[in-house]
């Protein structure tokens, strides 16, 4: 199967503008832009090909810097979604899946990636497919803060009985005041087929997708069949960098976890 991973990236974001350049520090106390560090991550992946999507010279410049290869693409697209289609259709090059390894998700492990593309082995019905993670009750906690703060932080995803997704959501959902309700935190990777990517773009934004702010939905308001792929975060934290509080954090995890 020839898979490719695309890492779309925006300078103009209304919650963090510049978020693709800003610096992360490493466990090493070396620093390295979050664009460079989500690269990385992408290409930690086996056997798969690895692009930088963008419409900002600036972050092309910082990616091809780094030894990124870089698809300029335009300032039109409303979401990663819209710049991994446009920059497909900007390649020779022909696949049987692209991943959508979003650009503020360097703490992304390989084996979430490899586990999507599994995925489609078993389940041929699935348009697209996007791994959850069981929250513990530290991670539910950052996610209830995040809101009680009018933070937009972590999505969070139900679905139904066969991984099918009902619905994801920026508040913290299903809601529950039981301690033994779960909870799956929505990693923002996405694998796709090619029909699939070509079809959204044909969609006009729904209601649920601009209530929301989140590009999957579109999928779903146009009945589309996501397989919620459960992961298994061995032990390691996983979050991403929605806002800037959020780099904090993440440059204690990545320290954690000793990524230099």
């Amino acid at each position: 199967m020839k898979v490719l991973i695309v890492v779309p990236a925006r300078y103009e974001s209304s919650r963090f503008p510049g978020k693709p350049l800003i610096e992360l520090t490493g466990a090493d106390g070396k620093t390295k832009s979050l664009i460079q560090r989500s690269w990385e991550a992408a290409k930690s992946v086996e056997n798969v090909d690895v692009i930088v999507a963008t419409d900002d010279y600036r972050i092309e410049k910082a990616a091809r810097d780094f030894g990124a290869e870089v698809v300029m693409t335009s300032s039109n697209c409303a979401n990663g979604t819209e710049r991994c289609a446009e920059a497909i259709s900007n390649i020779k090059n022909v696949y049987d899946l692209i991943v959508n390894l979003q650009g503020d998700a360097p703490l992304s492990p390989a084996w979430f990636v490899d586990d999507l593309i599994d995925s489609f082995k078993t389940n041929k019905k699935a348009d697209m497919a996007t791994p959850v993670l069981k929250c513990d009750e530290e991670t539910i906690r950052a996610l209830k803060k995040d809101r009680s703060q009018g933070l937009v932080g972590g999505t969070t995803a139900v679905f139904d009985k066969n991984n099918k997704a009902l619905y994801f959501s920026k508040e913290v959902t299903p809601y529950s005041n039981n301690k033994n309700t779960e909870i799956f935190h929505h990693v923002g990777i996405y694998a796709y087929k090619p029909k699939a990517l070509k079809e959204y773009i044909n969609w006009p934004t729904g209601p649920l997708e601009e209530a929301e702010g989140l590009e999957q939905l579109r999928f779903l308001e146009n009945g589309g069949y996501i397989n919620c792929v459960e992961v298994d975060g061995r032990g390691r934290d996983f979050w991403e960098v929605n806002n800037p509080s959020d780099v904090p954090k993440v440059n204690s995890m990545l320290q954690k976890l000793g990524i230099s």
